[in-house]
């Protein structure tokens, strides 16, 4: 397992550029796993109408923005993540369940 430094501790741009390498693969492996159930997801669901629900949406968002200023994060940049990733996730299980349907 990889040592984690504090940003304080960096004391060259390498430093910086390990540990934000460190983070991308802990962030890819969280991206992997909301994956799996995404496609879970897309597998419970009947009709590709059912990708997008508004509600849900929104409620989401304002807690990514709540958490987002609670750990000092730009609230604005985090909902963008967000929603891109909400968007890229909304189109694939429209495909999933749509190509379900066709066969």
């Amino acid at each position: 397992m990889t040592t984690q430094a504090a940003p304080a501790d960096c004391q060259t741009k390498d430093d910086v550029r390990a540990e934000i390498d460190r983070i991308d693969g802990l962030l890819l492996n969280l991206f992997a796993e909301r994956h799996r159930y995404v496609t879970r997801m897309a597998e419970i669901k009947t009709d590709p109408h059912e990708a997008r629900d508004p509600a849900r949406i929104e409620a989401v968002i304002g807690k990514i923005r709540e958490r987002s200023l609670a750990l000092d994060l730009d609230e604005d940049q985090a909902e963008l993540v967000w929603r891109t990733l909400i968007d890229w996730n909304i189109n694939y299980e429209k495909g999933i369940i749509a190509a379900r349907r066709r066969g």
